[in-house]
């Protein structure tokens, strides 16, 4: 069984500041996506998956499980982007029942666009406040976080392939 003892004043503290960190800088990105892009969070990070893609385009199932948001929430999501033309989605020709996403030009000038005013948040917010040491150390803190909970995540988030 878990280890049940309550946590350490310590790790309380740390835990309620990166929640609360966390809530903070997710609404500031919120207000941001939706002023100058009319984007949803979500629907920022399908279009910034995809921007990073070689080719602009990704298996719906990939994106999924790299967000952590469930494949039924995504397909709203990402109905919600191909209905604005900023990204179309298709058939996989490898396999019949995977959808590919792909990013629209629109969907690119987009994400180009919010993405100088999401750089200024994320600065202004997170960063401003760090050293470069300390930038490089929560960096290298979150990534074992990371690591860590990805190696049993959450039911929506699970690979298909790993599922029984």
């Amino acid at each position: 069984m878990p280890d049940a003892a309550p946590l350490e004043p310590q790790q309380l503290a740390a835990y309620f500041a990166l929640m609360e960190v966390g809530s903070l800088l997710q609404h500031a990105v919120d207000q941001q996506l939706r002023e100058e892009g009319g984007l949803s969070y979500t629907q920022f990070q399908i279009l910034a998956v995809l921007g990073e893609s070689a080719e602009g385009r990704e298996r719906m199932t990939d994106i999924a499980d790299r967000l952590v948001h469930s494949r039924s929430g995504l397909t709203y999501q990402v109905g919600q982007l191909a209905d604005a033309e900023l990204v179309v989605k298709a058939p996989s020709p490898e396999d019949e029942r995977s959808v590919i996403v792909s990013l629209t030009p629109a969907g690119r000038a987009l994400l180009d666009r919010v993405m100088t005013g999401h750089v200024q948040v994320v600065r202004r917010h997170l960063l401003e406040p760090l050293t470069d040491d300390d930038v490089t150390r929560l960096g290298e803190v979150l990534d074992s976080v990371r690591r860590h909970m990805r190696t049993v995540p959450p039911r929506s988030a699970a690979s298909r392939r790993r599922r029984p």
